[in-house]
């Protein structure tokens, strides 16, 4: 193979060691392999750096192990080119699966250019996406108390959910605060219940007629003073959050005019993707690296259904929610779009489908600076209008009418 990169390295990084590889000429003409074990701490994270630049490289390649990555790309990054690699994608070779040679292996391939590194955006972006991950991981874990106070609430015959669509609301608060303060006198506690819940109070005084007991109470006390932590925790983080973001209100506010794109998702869209569209060729690329595309699966001429990779989960989840939100937005092509494939597709790779296109709406929305226009839910019909009036001919014949199609003046 031949060499593009003069002076380059390759690191295998592990939790406890790093492997580097050097690859400089030896001033005969040839090339000169050194490889060197350091240790993962800061001061060997230093030393190897001062290795590195003692042989004058230019470019290092590293694995994503983990996070075990992480300080010493921070450490490199200002200093050298380093890209980060996927390593799954070259441990298909046999022989290299030692240390030595995986960072042998890495150099010898970034000399020759054949190395795609992964996305990764600048220090501020990277401190909010830490951000955005650990709310989503505090919500998820408020959703699995929930659930857990609704698995107690079952078991002691209290059939609340049966009858109301948020325990955790207003009502449903106040009817297990008087619970854990050992009131249990169904038609007292049907009385707590506010606004549009009054026109259930029947049904309510027979969900709480119940065998409730001092141990569901203790149980309950517990999950309910967790959830009360954890909302204070995703409270505390958005604020931090809305700090860190103030300088990119702008492209939030502009993300946010698609229909079924909320701040939060806004947020995530934004901090997953870097918003700097420049490191994508088109939006096809952009929703490629967001695994948000069918996969290919095609053998003797035959292309089968191909299911999307495996991608970022923060930004598929963001996407994935925003796509349901858009099955309920009226009027809308996003909205047409679900309908269109839900069709022959099903429901879920409609959703998906959705996602798909709103990632390509806001790739040309951060790349432009500009805001979502609406295109209405006809959008499609007039788009492909052949297609369109086929299916509906086929459709009348198929009930056993004979179709004349003439245009309209």
């Amino acid at each position: 193979m031949e060499g593009m990169i003069e002076r380059c390295a390759g690191v295998d990084v592990h939790q406890a060691k790093m492997v580097a590889t050097v690859r400089v000429p030896d001033g005969n003409g040839g090339r000169r392999v050194e490889t060197h074990t350091f240790g993962a701490m800061t001061v060997d994270l230093l030393a190897l750096r001062d290795w590195l630049q003692a042989f004058g490289v230019t470019h290092v390649a590293m694995e994503s192990t983990g996070v075990y990555w992480k300080p010493l790309y921070y450490l490199l990054e200002d200093g050298f080119t380093v890209l980060l690699v996927n390593m799954q994608h070259l441990k298909q070779v046999p022989g290299r699966k030692t240390d030595v040679k995986d960072s042998e292996w890495l150099a010898q391939l970034l000399e020759c250019g054949l190395l795609r590194g992964s996305l990764v955006p600048p220090a501020p972006i990277r401190d909010l996406r830490d951000l955005t991950r650990y709310r989503k991981k505090q919500i998820e874990d408020r959703a699995q108390e929930v659930n857990r106070l609704h698995r107690v609430l079952e078991e002691a015959g209290v059939k609340l959910a049966t009858v109301m669509s948020d325990v955790m609301g207003r009502s449903g608060r106040l009817m297990l605060d008087a619970l854990l303060g050992g009131v249990t006198d169904p038609t007292v506690l049907a009385e707590l219940a506010r606004g549009r819940l009054r026109s259930k109070l029947p049904a309510l005084r027979l969900a709480l007629h119940a065998q409730f007991r001092a141990h569901h109470a203790f149980l309950i006390g517990q999950i309910l003073a967790k959830i009360d932590f954890l909302e204070e925790a995703i409270a505390t983080l958005t604020d931090e959050i809305d700090r860190q973001v103030r300088p990119f209100e702008p492209v939030l506010e502009h993300l946010m005019t698609i229909p079924g794109v909320k701040r939060r998702n806004a947020v995530t869209i934004f901090a997953e993707t870097g918003g700097d569209m420049t490191r994508f060729a088109t939006a096809g690329h952009l929703c490629s690296w967001g695994a948000m595309c069918p996969g290919h699966n095609e053998s003797a001429a035959k292309r089968r259904t191909g299911k999307t990779r495996a991608g970022n989960r923060f930004l598929r989840g963001a996407l994935i929610e925003s796509g349901l939100a858009t099955t309920r937005a009226k009027d809308t092509a996003l909205r047409a779009r679900y309908l269109r494939v839900k069709r022959h597709r099903g429901h879920k790779k409609a959703v998906v489908a959705v996602g798909h296109q709103i990632l390509e709406i806001a790739y040309y929305i951060m790349r432009d600076g500009v805001t979502y226009q609406e295109l209405g839910p006809d959008y499609f019909a007039h788009r492909d209008r052949d297609r369109t009036v086929r299916r509906s001919v086929r459709q009348l014949e198929a009930l056993g009418y004979r179709v004349t199609i003439e245009e309209a003046a």
